[in-house]
């Protein structure tokens, strides 16, 4: 099951920064004459009233001047409606919005209407010139009724959960006024219709992030008009896209997919083109830059992770306004020299990583641009720091992990006047030339040093700090307590380290905290205060004694705690329940006792719990029939955010993003694995090793995400209860020395995810079901029950 939580903070460096220069959201903007639009009249504003009070506007931002409604100035009627970040609930078919004939503008993006089908009613709405719709959570498909909306020029359905086949008949391509579109990120899975190519007025074309696949049609060319074209991020094949008759296209991606081939040699020749990204598919070859590369308007290239020769990069270096660069992983064989770029003046991106690069352009005497701001070399073989950064004075980003760098980091680094973020994580370093304190007056807010063999005492971070990570290194000592003075501070990693003393009793004004695998002692500090920001905290493997800080309480953004492995002697936190967001508790391996059934026999009421992990404690007591009910597991909705793991993204100001990925030491299917990423989906109960008896509650079977569910070592009785073969998602269950008696369901044979089961040592009895689930288990997850009999077990039935 789970011996839960390596809470591991990774700097996930996203390179975001300047966002709207390095990867432009999809904008397009109408130019609405203001003289269009008047102040309503009451009976339209009364009526704008009405249509919200269909929902739940307790989270609308009133203040908001996005917000309201407006009317025609000629005719009264209502024009344009715009409510983001307002609404929750269900958009109904007979809903009022569908009544204002005269709209022409409607913005509803932001708001949760609760996986709600697009209605046919907007099909009502047949002036419609804009519809914006995005990060709604709409599902299914597009209605018919859409054909009416003959007038449309801009549809943005981006970020919801539209899915299926996109057909050729479809309403979407009657729509021949269309100047816009964005459909990304939803979950359409089909080929690309050919159909797309007869809405010929397209300027702004989106289908960004989802499952489209097969080649694109070639009635693509026709779109003659586009200016920016996303397809990134998807399953599309064959060899590149005709894109040669777009001449006005200025923005290309389609990063993120499996074309092959080479790049055609007019493509650079598209007079407008400035962004051009094909990171991340099977491409070939070399580029060819025209004649006249001056000419060209390309200013940023994105071409890392695919088949390219090394004679690509003399090309590139000829299209003097670039800006960006990413190269990572070039087929060559060969160290590749970075002055190659000195005549690139405006240069200030560069992403090299997986190349193997001269020592000698590393050295201070190269002659990269001095513009750099943002350079990556990760995995690069770099053996010697280098020092080709100390001349890079505008440099704020810079991220030089996973080489072979030894010795200690030079002084002048963190004398670079605008450096902001460092990723120097797994490398050989030992040290820090300079004093304790030479890292405090640095600009940087971001610091990663995973992964290396520091030793000795914890430098002082910079005063600007926002992100600390030095997980698996040798720091000793007692944590500093200049940590206390760095107000920025949010995310803290001192995990799988050889710390020891006290836990600050300033840790607790921070939001995420790792203290994993060290050697502290005493108490967790009994000082977090009302609204504090606290969603992390992991102090498992420690010896921290004591009991649970009941300030916790206060921390009502916590979503992951942890204190496996401890010494702590106190009896079950039933009070935690009132934490509304808390989803992973793990407590395993430590004195807690006690019942763990509320009192009057009621549910345990967590309410978004999905992981609890109590094993090898002094738990005792019954489980009610109900005590399951209303758990986070008994539903198999999509996580908020739709992502694949349990992660937080932080923007840190003036440099981009990084991310606090939540990870665990999975004790799962017989087997225990480290350091495992919290998938969003993982749900998993782990209550073994205690002195729980009575049944288990029928109410198990509500639970119908559940993944991972480990009752062993434990003196339940009775029944196996029928309700497990429920079940649907379960892919372990451990039953074993317990006192269990009466037969095994039949329903656990029709489990077709269950890969590992157990229910030896217990007083079952009768034919074991037969499955190939059940028949492929070892005889050892039968055996020490004199009663059962049939498959996997030598005993026969008959």
């Amino acid at each position: 099951m789970t011996t839960m939580s390596e809470s591991l903070m990774r700097l996930h460096f996203l390179l975001l920064l300047l966002l709207c220069c390095v990867s432009p959201s999809i904008i397009f903007t109408l130019n609405i004459p203001v003289s269009e639009f008047v102040a309503c009249r009451p009976r339209q504003i009364q009526a704008f009233a009405q249509f919200k009070n269909e929902f739940d506007t307790r989270n609308c931002n009133h203040s908001d001047d996005f917000n309201g409604v407006w009317c025609d100035n000629s005719t009264g009627g209502v024009t344009k409606l715009q409510l983001r970040d307002c609404l929750s609930g269900t958009l109904k078919p007979n809903s009022s919005l569908f009544g204002f004939h005269q709209l022409r503008y409607l913005y509803l993006s932001q708001n949760n209407f609760t996986s709600s089908l697009l209605p046919s009613g907007f099909g009502n709405l047949y002036k419609l010139e804009v519809l914006a719709l995005s990060s709604n959570g709409f599902l299914g498909q597009f209605p018919s009724s859409f054909s009416n909306l003959s007038m449309l020029s801009v549809l943005d359905l981006s970020y919801n959960h539209l899915s299926g086949t996109l057909n050729p008949n479809s309403s979407l391509f009657g729509l021949h006024h269309l100047r816009f579109i964005d459909l990304s990120i939803n979950n359409f899975s089909s080929p690309l219709p050919s159909e797309f190519g007869n809405l010929n007025k397209l300027e702004v074309f989106g289908l960004s992030s989802n499952g489209f696949f097969g080649q694109v049609p070639p009635s693509f060319s026709n779109l003659t008009s586009l200016t920016r074209l996303h397809l990134d991020h998807n399953k599309l094949t064959g060899s590149f896209p005709l894109v040669q008759n777009l001449t006005k296209l200025s923005y290309l991606d389609l990063s993120y997919n499996q074309f092959s081939g080479a790049i055609p040699s007019s493509l650079l020749i598209i007079p407008f083109l400035s962004y051009l990204d094909l990171n991340e598919n099977h491409l070939i070859g070399s580029i060819e830059v025209p004649n006249s590369s001056t000419s060209s308007r390309l200013e940023f290239i994105y071409l890392g992770n695919n088949h390219f020769e090394g004679k690509t990069l003399e090309p590139i270096s000829k299209l003097t306004n670039l800006k960006a660069i990413d190269l990572s992983f070039l087929n060559t064989s060969y160290p590749i020299d970075l002055n190659l770029f000195s005549s690139l003046k405006s240069l200030w991106y560069l992403v090299f990583d997986g190349n193997s690069i001269s020592p000698a352009s590393l050295s201070s005497d190269s002659y990269t641009p001095l513009a750099l701001r943002i350079l990556s070399l990760k995995h690069c073989g770099i053996s010697k720091f280098p020092n080709i950064l100390k001349t890079l004075q505008n440099l704020e980003f810079i991220d030089i992990s996973e080489n072979r760098i030894k010795g200690k980091i030079p002084e002048w680094l963190w004398s670079l006047p605008r450096l902001r973020s460092v990723n120097i994580g797994n490398n050989s370093l030992n040290g820090f030339q300079g004093s304790a304190e030479v890292l405090v007056n640095s600009s940087v807010q971001t610091l990663d040093l995973d992964v290396n063999s520091f030793e000795g005492a914890l430098p002082n971070p910079p005063f600007s700090i926002e992100f600390f990570s030095v997980v698996s290194n040798s720091f000793t000592g007692e944590i500093p307590l200049s940590i206390c003075n760095r107000s920025s501070l949010v995310v803290l990693d001192l995990s799988y380290n050889n710390f020891t003393g006290p836990i600050p009793q300033c840790l607790t004004n921070l939001t995420f905290v790792n203290l994993r695998k060290n050697n502290l002692e005493g108490s967790i500090p009994d000082a977090f205060y009302d609204g504090a920001s606290l969603r992390t905290l992991d102090v498992g493997y420690n010896r921290i004694n004591g009991k649970l800080p009941r300030s916790l309480i206060h921390c009502s953004y916590l979503k992951f705690v942890s204190v496996d492995n401890n010494i702590i002697k106190d009896r079950f936190p039933f009070w935690l329940k009132a934490l509304p967001n808390l989803q992973v508790l793990t407590m395993r391996s430590n004195k807690f006792y006690g019942p763990i059934s509320p009192p009057h026999q009621s549910p345990l009421g967590f309410p978004e719990l999905r992981i609890f992990e109590i094993a090898d404690n002094k738990f005792t007591g019954s489980l009610p029939p109900s005590y399951f009910v209303n758990w986070k597991a008994s539903s198999l909705t999509l996580n908020e955010d739709g992502g694949l793991y349990m992660v937080h993204h932080e923007t840190s100001y003036g440099i981009g993003r990084f991310d606090y990925l939540n990870t665990i030491d999975l004790q799962y299917k017989g087997l225990t694995m480290e350091q495992q990423r919290v998938l969003t989906s993982y749900y998993a109960i782990d209550f073994s090793g205690n002195r729980l008896e009575g049944q288990i509650p029928e109410s198990i079977g509500l639970l119908k995400a559940l993944i991972a569910l480990n009752f062993s070592n434990n003196a339940f009785t009775g029944h196996i209860p029928p309700s497990v073969a429920n079940l649907k998602e379960l892919e372990s269950l451990d039953l074993s020395r317990n006192n269990l008696s009466g037969t095994i369901p039949n329903g656990l044979g029709s489990l077709s995810f269950l890969e590992y089961i157990n229910v030896s040592h217990n007083q079952l009895n009768g034919e074991i079901p037969q499955g190939p689930q059940i028949t492929g288990q070892p005889k050892s997850s039968f055996e020490g029950n004199v009663g059962l009999c049939g498959l996997p077990l030598y005993g026969s039935c008959f």
